[in-house]
């Protein structure tokens, strides 16, 4: 029997970003969602979590996900059995890069929820396929349940985290590093360089996705999981898809 595996969505999504991956890793392992919505920081979301969390879980997180999942790491690493990174990064802001979050929570708070989805996550993010249009309507679906002012709380959280370099240098459990060759908002060298920073991790990019490789090819998502599932030792680096 596996670790309790807890997936934690990405900004501005909730349980549908892993749902395909919910039904799959399902059948072997007892699976649950972790929001990340309630706090304005990451170490306040991570606090929550870690009081309604199994002693012990495996992680998966995406985009916002990921950084509460490094966080997670960083406070309770011996709580944490294994770590999927998906479409994230470990680095801080720059003030110039955290001021560039002010016109997409003005937007949000006058009401243009879409207008901000979209220009929080442009389409072209997301790899150039037939279904590119279906996803992003997906995207905007679970935006407008979740809320403008719980994802402007997404957006403070992220304007104010914290670099976690050294958190993934210290990672002593088996990390899976995953992301889309055309997202734009994380590429890929992100990702390599986040691999080579944890010991022993294994990278995964998919040729065929963008931002939300949970959505554009869940299978491959899934295969790659449960290989990290199963995986106790040395990881080869790196991996195609």
């Amino acid at each position: 029997m596996h670790d309790p595996l807890v997936f934690l969505p990405g900004l501005m999504c909730d349980a549908r970003l892993f749902a395909p991956q919910m039904a799959d890793l399902g059948r072997a392992t007892s699976v649950t969602i972790a929001p990340t919505t309630h706090g304005e920081r990451i170490e306040e979301i991570a606090s929550n979590l870690l009081d309604q969390l199994p002693l012990k879980f495996a992680l998966v997180g995406h985009s916002i996900g990921g950084v509460v999942a490094m966080e997670l790491l960083r406070r309770a690493p011996d709580r944490v059995t294994r770590m999927a990174l998906i479409n994230t990064t470990s680095l801080a802001e720059t003030p110039q890069s955290a001021a560039e979050y002010e016109p997409l929570i003005i937007k949000l708070r006058a009401g243009n929820l879409q207008e901000a989805v979209r220009m929080i996550m442009p389409s072209e993010h997301l790899a150039p396929r037939p279904e590119r249009a279906q996803i992003m309507a997906q995207l905007i679906e679970m935006a407008e349940d979740i809320g403008a002012e719980a994802i402007v709380r997404q957006l403070r959280a992220m304007q104010r985290r914290r670099d976690y370099q050294s958190v993934l240098r210290r990672c002593k459990v088996p990390a899976l590093v995953l992301c889309g060759k055309h997202d734009g908002l994380t590429p890929v060298k992100r990702h390599s360089f986040m691999a080579e920073l944890i010991p022993n991790a294994k990278l995964c990019v998919f040729e065929q996705a963008g931002y939300l490789p949970t959505l554009e090819c869940p299978g491959d998502v899934s295969q790659a999981l449960r290989g990290w599932m199963t995986h106790s030792g040395v990881a080869a680096k790196p991996a195609d898809v």
